[in-house]
């Protein structure tokens, strides 16, 4: 099964990085976060990626074309006609396809636009900003399981502050530091599609969320699968230095490998 990655938007409210790049190729250690997600696919044995481009597509296309390169020790033998040899490989099992779905199009429009690289069999989908230790055999297994067009994973995200619970007399009865939401689920991204999902979607213009998903919902054919587990979304630069601060500590509960 293939994994398409949404990698094509804007990134406006991290514009401090996204000036530069596209928000997938901001890093959080020394690699981009779109490599974080990948890794968390790759894990399970799903190595077979579509990444659908747009905005800066150009520098995610150099980061895999010269990926072998960075990733090893080589030489370069200028003197030599200009021979290249490579000492340590070090390399991923992955099959990268990259697709310029257009600079502007939107969510569903970058989709329709990859249909011809899935062809007849079902793909799983996420966005190039949110990771997880979600456990994708479970989330699959699920999907087969109820036999709908779509499956969306479902989480609870943290809230932004510590929530206080205080008493009449106005002691503090108890502190939770960033606990969960409201105890609402929200889209976690981390999609399972049935092809005939394509069918939904009608051009550039279309929105994932809106088109795709709404209408599925109105025909009852889409599945929640609630994650109760580690998720995060990197909207803004206070996001991404929470998950450098995760990662630089050891404490990255998305590190899977």
């Amino acid at each position: 099964m293939k994994v398409v990655i949404l990698a094509g938007g804007y990134g406006t409210r991290i514009s401090e990085e996204s000036h530069l790049k596209p928000k997938p190729m901001i890093h959080i250690g020394d690699k981009p976060i779109l490599w974080h997600i990948m890794k968390i696919y790759s894990h399970y044995g799903y190595n077979d990626f579509v990444i659908c481009l747009g905005y800066k597509g150009h520098v995610i296309k150099e980061y895999f074309s010269n990926y072998y390169l960075y990733e090893s020790d080589v030489t370069f033998d200028f003197k030599n006609q200009n021979q290249v040899n490579i000492h340590r490989r070090s390399a991923e099992p992955w099959r990268v396809t990259l697709v310029d779905t257009g600079k502007d199009s939107l969510t569903g429009g970058r989709v329709k636009r990859i249909q011809k690289y899935i062809g007849d069999n079902p793909f799983m989908l996420t966005y190039g900003d949110g990771v997880s230790d979600i456990n994708i055999p479970q989330l699959v297994n699920f999907h087969k399981s109820h036999g709908k067009k779509a499956t969306v994973t479902a989480v609870q995200p943290s809230g932004r502050f510590g929530a206080m619970s205080i008493g009449e007399d106005g002691l503090v009865v108890d502190f939770k530091e960033k606990p969960k939401g409201d105890g609402g689920w929200i889209n976690g991204g981390f999609f399972i599609f049935q092809p005939e999902v394509f069918d939904y979607l009608e051009g550039d213009h279309t929105i994932l969320e809106n088109d795709l998903l709404g209408k599925l919902t109105d025909e009852e054919q889409i599945v929640s699968y609630k994650h109760r587990g580690f998720w995060y979304a990197m909207d803004t630069l206070r996001d991404k230095n929470h998950l450098e601060e995760l990662w630089k500590s050891n404490n990255a509960p998305w590190k899977l490998w």
